[in-house]
């Protein structure tokens, strides 16, 4: 069965002994309250946020187990982009460069117009 399994025979009778060791088990109650608090915000706590609830709770646990635990379970929160308005303010009183090209780009000769000669005039 071990060369089915490809396995060694110890680690398979050590496997048969200790089936789940004690931090397995201690990680999946956490897990289970990781679970049930991420549901409750419907998806938005991450990592800090639910280490502080648990401990409300009165589970003790770090903010760095949480997010291991997050990670490998991938439980993640919802994270939306703020909206923010992204326009030019045209009421400045700022001054505004002449449009010394006026839009006509050719030139008779090369190096003739360029963007420094309308800027310093």
């Amino acid at each position: 069965m071990c060369k089915v399994l490809n396995v060694s025979s110890s680690g398979y009778y050590y496997w048969r002994k200790h089936p789940v060791g004690v931090r397995q088990i201690k990680h999946d109650q956490l897990l289970t309250h990781i679970r049930q608090v991420h549901t409750q915000s419907q998806g938005r706590y991450g990592s800090p946020r639910i280490a502080n609830e648990l401990r409300d709770r009165g589970v003790k646990t770090s903010r760095n187990r949480v997010a291991r635990l997050m990670r490998k379970e991938a439980i993640r929160s919802i994270m939306y982009k703020k909206y923010r308005v992204q326009t030019t303010n045209s009421t400045h009183n700022y001054p505004v460069a002449k449009n010394l090209l006026n839009r006509e780009f050719t030139a008779e000769r090369p190096g003739q117009n360029r963007t420094a000669d309308a800027v310093g005039i």
